[in-house]
């Protein structure tokens, strides 16, 4: 079982290793300023999903700027995808987003701009701006999916319908716009053929990539309390790793797989505690896909 990932798409693409950089652009969301609601995802953390993220009360040339000096304590990189990540990041006035995209594109040394938003805040004059910036660099909009099941929405309080993802998609494919999508596994209630049915949906619905996500309890969030009545339970490594392996074996060969797990900040991370020892989990997760192969 052969599978395309992001270190390879972007070195076939870019010529070389490209870093990622998270930026906090000051955005909120429907789902915490009352539109939707006010407390957001059940699983989402304070920060919006954006616990890696630089300070929002920086300029996005100082984040970036500081972006690049701590990937220089560890790797020597020259090109950088700006990654507009805590919270809704198209969820505003088109000139306010025109003035953030547009000073991460000014930096010559980021190749790519990752836009993370929800598939029903994407206005036509939103796809427009972002359709006009893929002319100049490459610009990927990352969806958060996280499942297909109406049943799971409504428990995670997502507050749109699976048609507007499809929306989304069909509107940013036609703006020529490389569409992520995220899909979280092990969501509670949820069976294993309910999250394969996820990803095999993703898979055939034009989508570019997908990034895998294992679920994270984190401090703080209302899913903290339901793990913690004992209402459900967390996958173990070894249930993951298989899950992840049937996922990746049902998605289109060319589909860019740009996470297989995923990170919890480890100081707000409630369970699973085995998805703090990273090489362990991505160690795992190589051997479980190369056994698929045979």
């Amino acid at each position: 079982m052969e599978y395309y990932a992001l270190n390879q798409y972007l070195k076939d693409t870019f010529g070389e290793k490209v870093y990622k950089i998270a930026l906090d652009g000051g955005f909120t969301c429907p789902n915490r300023d009352g539109t939707l609601g006010t407390k957001g995802c059940i699983f989402c953390s304070g920060q919006g999903s954006g616990d890696f993220a630089q300070n929002r009360l920086l300029t996005i040339t100082q984040q970036l700027a500081r972006g690049k000096e701590r990937i220089a304590q560890k790797y020597h990189g020259a090109k950088y995808i700006a990654y507009f990540q805590a919270f809704t990041n198209t969820y505003a006035p088109v000139e306010r987003l025109r003035t953030l995209y547009e000073e991460a594109m000014s930096d010559p040394e980021v190749v790519a701009v990752s836009v993370a938003t929800r598939p029903d805040c994407l206005p036509d004059e939103v796809a427009a701006l972002l359709e006009e910036l893929n002319q100049r660099k490459p610009v990927w909009v990352e969806l958060g999916l996280q499942t297909i099941h109406e049943k799971t929405a409504r428990y995670i309080r997502r507050g749109y319908a699976l048609s507007a993802y499809d929306d989304a998609v069909e509107k940013l494919k036609k703006a020529g716009v490389q569409v992520i999508v995220h899909v979280i596994l092990g969501l509670p209630y949820e069976t294993k053929d309910e999250m394969k049915e996820t990803v095999s949906y993703v898979g055939k619905s034009g989508a570019d990539g997908i990034k895998l996500q294992l679920l994270h309890v984190l401090k703080g969030t209302d899913l903290e309390q339901e793990y913690l009545q004992g209402k459900f339970r967390t996958l173990e490594l070894e249930e993951y790793v298989s899950l992840v392996a049937d996922c990746i074996a049902i998605l289109p060969p060319g589909m860019v797989i740009h996470r297989m797990t995923g990170d919890g900040a480890k100081a707000k991370l409630i369970a699973p505690g085995w998805s703090a020892d990273k090489k362990r989990v991505l160690n795992a997760l190589k051997k479980a896909i190369e056994e698929k192969k045979r």
